[in-house]
């Protein structure tokens, strides 16, 4: 069944990817960053149609990690300035290529296959019953996809039209961003061991990054998102008005992920009341 799981993902991946790049080649709505949103929807509402097909909208959680570097590569395949530096593309891609590959990896270990979906999105039906389909197109896939897209927009500016030289601030956030993805992967994997272990099925894990923080590991994400931003003043501080893009991604995290992931939390270990007492949910506090 797994096996069986896997080639349906990859499947729903190869044609989603496919018929975005297609409609880049056949649609121009006359900006570049229009034309890119305008793939990624159209590669949602296919990985969309395998998430029903399927009865199962855990087949979008990859689309994640899969998607940043596919449009990486194609900003740096189509520059629109003649002075693009290679270097550039070199110290920007090396962070991106490590949060595909580490983000898509861990959910590969993670991911039970297609007879198990995310316990989020069942309670999203849940709640909203009647409505599911609609939650399911615009909350569990549309909305991520729009998140992603308006968080990779930054990009733009430090690729695709930036003609100025490498400066200390491309390797500044190249090292950022590379330390943002590593805190991501060193909290995930101390996790992953943690669960190994059969004897902490019910308690929380309060070791290593976990000690500081509630969600080191998302910690990590919105950092990268903030890394991919910081790129973008490369080009010219004036894009500081950007950061409204990571913000948004904060936000998200900070009403919606982190509160869903504590509730569950709280209903399956008895110890986590008091965890939650004693650690702070997002960033460490430097006075513990």
């Amino acid at each position: 069944m797994y096996t069986k799981s896997l080639i349906v993902c990859f499947f729903a991946y190869f044609f989603s990817i496919l018929l975005g790049y297609l409609s880049l080649a056949y649609f121009d709505l006359g900006h570049l960053w229009l034309d890119i949103l305008l793939a990624h929807i159209v590669a949602t509402v296919v990985i969309f149609t395998f998430s029903i097909i399927y009865k199962n909208s855990s087949l979008y959680d990859p689309f994640w990690s899969v998607i940043p570097l596919a449009i990486f590569i194609y900003l740096i395949m189509y520059p629109e300035v003649d002075e693009s530096s290679k270097l550039r593309f070199l110290l920007i891609g090396i962070p991106v290529t490590y949060y595909a590959i580490r983000l898509t990896w861990n959910w590969s270990k993670t991911w039970p296959g297609l007879e198990k979906e995310d316990f989020r999105y069942i309670n999203l039906y849940q709640t909203f019953g009647r409505f599911k389909l609609f939650i399911n197109f615009f909350g569990i896939h549309l909305f991520p996809t729009l998140m992603v897209n308006i968080c990779l927009f930054p990009l733009y500016f430090a690729i695709t039209i930036n003609d100025q030289p490498v400066s200390f601030v491309d390797w500044f956030f190249c090292i950022f961003t590379i330390l943002a993805v590593l805190l991501e992967h060193v909290s995930d994997e101390q996790m992953h061991s943690f669960k190994a272990d059969e004897k902490n099925a019910s308690l929380t894990m309060n070791k290593g990054l976990w000690k500081y923080s509630r969600h080191p590991n998302y910690l990590g994400e919105i950092l990268f998102w903030f890394g991919l931003f910081g790129f973008s003043l490369s080009q010219s501080f004036d894009n500081f008005w950007l950061i409204i893009f990571p913000l948004s991604m904060f936000a998200m995290f900070i009403f919606a992920s982190i509160p869903m992931m504590d509730n569950r939390s709280l209903e399956r270990r008895p110890d986590y009341q008091e965890y939650m007492k004693k650690t702070p949910a997002l960033i460490p506090s430097l006075f513990k």
